[in-house]
C-alpha cells in the first residue's frame, strides 16, 4: 500500500531526533544551577564545560557529515544517536567539572551528526520550492528539545537528582534510534512511495541534483566555492547567539532576575518555543518572498536571512528593562529571530551543493560555527561576571546583523554544470 506525503512522515523522524538530540545537549543548561553546586563549579569552569562540548562538536562537525555522506543517511545517524545516547547517560557519573567536561565533550562529537543527517535527508525527499519548509519543520527539533528540558530536568532533581536527568535523556535516545532503523528508508528503498510523489520531488529538484553523482565528500570541490565561504562566516557570526541560549538562559533568570528553580521551570522554555515559532515561519516565508516580491527561491532564501537578523534588535535591548517577564519576552525574540535565519542558512546549503556534498558542505560550515560558539563562550564566561550580560546580548545582535550582510552580498546562485549526457528524470535519480 502507497502512503501519500510519505516524504513528510520521513521528516518527521528526523524531526523527533533532533528533539532527543537538543534534550540531550540542554540537559546541562537547566540542571547547571544544581549540579554547580553540588560539584562546587565555578562560572568560569561552567564555560569550560560548556566550550568542550562546542570545540567537539565542531571538529566533529565535517567528519561526521563525511561520514553520512559516504555511508548514508539512515546507518550514519543511528551510529552516532546510539553513541550520543551513551554519553549523554554517562554524564550522570561526572564527580567534578573535568569529568563533566570530558564526558559533554563525548557528547559534542556523537552529536555532530545531527543537522547534517537531517539537511541531507531533507534534500533527498524533498522538492526545492518545499525545502526550506522540511528543514524549517526538523528544525523545530532543536527547539522542542530546548523547549522539554526545563521542566523534565527540574522534574528530576525534585525527585531524585540531576543525574536521573541525564540517564533518562540517554534511554530516549536509545529508543528513538531503534525507531529510525525500523522506520527510515531512502527514497529508492522506500516500497511506500508512490510514482506520483517520486516523479514530483524529482521535477522539483535543481538540475545539477540531477546530474551524475559526484566523488562523495569531495572537500576540494566544496572548499572551491564562493558559497561555502559566506555560509561558513555566517555561522561564526551567527552561531554564538544559539549557542548562548541553549547554555545560559537558566544562569541567567536566577543569577541576574533572581528567579528560583520552579520558576526557571516555569519560564526558560518560553525562547524556545518562539525559536520553533521561527523555524516553522521561516521555512513558509521563503516560498512566500519567491511568490508575491517575484525573486528566485535562493534570493528569498536571503530575505528570511536578513528578517531574522532584523529581529535580534529584542535581545540586544535586554538590559534596558527592568521587568524580568519583559526580559523574556525579549529572550522569545531572540529564539525566534535566531532560528529564522538559521533554517534559512541551512536551506542556502542544500541549494548551494549536491545530495552526495550536502552532509559534508552543512558539517564543515557547521564546524566553523561552533569553533566560533566556543571562543565566544569562554570570553563569556569571563566576561559576564565583570560587565554583565546585556553588553554581550547587544553584541550577538551585532554579529548576526554582520552574517546577514555577508551572505547577501557573497552568495551566489548556483547553476547546474553542463552535463557530459542527457539524464532522463527517473528513479534512478533518487540513488
Amino acid at each position: 500500500m502507497k502512503i501519500k506525503g510519505i516524504r513528510w512522515w520521513m521528516v518527521s523522524l528526523v524531526t523527533a531526533g533532533l528533539v532527543v538530540n537538543y534534550l540531550a545537549r540542554n540537559t546541562l543548561s537547566v540542571a547547571a544551577p544544581t549540579l554547580m553546586s553540588d560539584l562546587s563549579i565555578s562560572t568560569e569552569q561552567y564555560a569550560k564545560i560548556v566550550a568542550a562540548w562546542q570545540v567537539c562538536y565542531a571538529l566533529m562537525q565535517p567528519i561526521a557529515g563525511w561520514f553520512i555522506d559516504f555511508i548514508g543517511t539512515k546507518l550514519g545517524f543511528a551510529v552516532f544517536a546510539m553513541a550520543w545516547s551513551v554519553a549523554c547517560a554517562g554524564a550522570a557519573l561526572a564527580t567534578g567539572w573535568q569529568s563533566m567536561a570530558f564526558m559533554r565533550g563525548l557528547l559534542g562529537m556523537t552529536e555532530a551528526a545531527g543537522l547534517p543527517a537531517g539537511v541531507k535527508a531533507t534534500t533527498e525527499w524533498f522538492p526545492a520550492k518545499e525545502r526550506s519548509v522540511a528543514i524549517g519543520w526538523f528544525n523545530i527539533g532543536s527547539s522542542l528539545g530546548a523547549l522539554l528540558a526545563p521542566p523534565l530536568v527540574v522534574w528530576a532533581i525534585l525527585h531524585s537528582g540531576w543525574q536521573l536527568a541525564f540517564v533518562l535523556v540517554g534511554v530516549s535516545g536509545i529508543v528513538w534510534t531503534l525507531l529510525w532503523m525500523l522506520l527510515y528508508k531512502h527514497p529508492r528503498d522506500q516500497k511506500r512511495l508512490s510514482h506520483e510523489e517520486r516523479d514530483y520531488i524529482l521535477a522539483g529538484q535543481e538540475a545539477h541534483f540531477k546530474q551524475e553523482a559526484r566523488e562523495k565528500g569531495a572537500w576540494k570541490r566544496i572548499f572551491k566555492t564562493r558559497n561555502f565561504y559566506a555560509i561558513a562566516s555566517a555561522r561564526i557570526l551567527s552561531e554564538p547567539a544559539w549557542q548562548t541560549f541553549n547554555a545560559w538562559i537558566p544562569l541567567y533568570l536566577m543569577t541576574e532576575r533572581h528567579m528560583n528553580i520552579k520558576e526557571v521551570a516555569m519560564f526558560a522554555w518560553l525562547p524556545f518555543l518562539a525559536a520553533d515559532i521561527g523555524c516553522v515561519l521561516g521555512g513558509y516565508l521563503s516560498p512566500l518572498f519567491h511568490r508575491y516580491f517575484k525573486v528566485s527561491l535562493f534570493t528569498s532564501r536571503k530575505m528570511v536571512l536578513v528578517f531574522g537578523a532584523s529581529c535580534m534588535v529584542g535581545p540586544a535591548c535586554i538590559g534596558l528593562v527592568e521587568s524580568p517577564y519583559t526580559a523574556i519576552l525579549l529572550l522569545c525574540i531572540g529564539g525566534f529571530a535566531h532560528q529564522t535565519l538559521s533554517g534559512a542558512l541551512y536551506s542556502i546549503t542544500s541549494d548551494s551543493f549536491s545530495k552526495d556534498q550536502v552532509a559534508t558542505a552543512t558539517g564543515m560550515g557547521g564546524m566553523c560555527g561552533y569553533l566560533g560558539a566556543a571562543v565566544f563562550t569562554l570570553v563569556f564566561g569571563v566576561l559576564v561576571t565583570q560587565i554583565g550580560y546585556s553588553p554581550l546580548f547587544v553584541v550577538l545582535a551585532v554579529f548576526d546583523v554582520v552574517a546577514a550582510v555577508l551572505v547577501w552580498k557573497v552568495a551566489r546562485e548556483v547553476l547546474a554544470e553542463p552535463a557530459k549526457q542527457p539524464v532522463s528524470v527517473s528513479s534512478e535519480a533518487l540513488a
